[in-house]
């Protein structure tokens, strides 16, 4: 039997562009960054929860069985602590900011 990979809060937070999501359910880490195309209820709800914890989100909706046999394909591991409930946001450098009022 292999050994499941644990990920920290910290670093699932790191995950957490439309190009790398990664999010916790019940516990269990979920790399669906291949899913979010098709996911029936749109890419939005899933942008929201990126990097971060969306049990809630998930159990609110009221997903199928179905759903939650879909969402075993993308398991990548557990989390070990917290999880994490926000994304730490990064300053955009003020030279960007400059750069883009120079484009409009």
């Amino acid at each position: 039997m292999s050994k499941v990979t644990a990920y920290t809060g910290e670093q699932i937070q790191k995950h957490s562009t439309r190009e790398d999501i990664w999010i916790v359910v019940h516990g269990k880490v979920y790399d669906v960054t291949k899913f979010l195309d098709e996911h029936p209820g749109g890419e939005e709800v899933i942008l929201e929860h990126a990097g971060i914890d969306a049990t809630e989100a998930f159990e609110d909706i009221g997903h199928s069985d179905d759903a939650r046999e879909l969402l075993k394909d993308y398991f990548i591991g557990d989390l070990e602590g917290e999880a994490p409930t926000s994304v730490p946001h990064t300053k955009v450098p003020d030279s960007d900011i400059a750069h883009r009022h120079k484009q409009s």
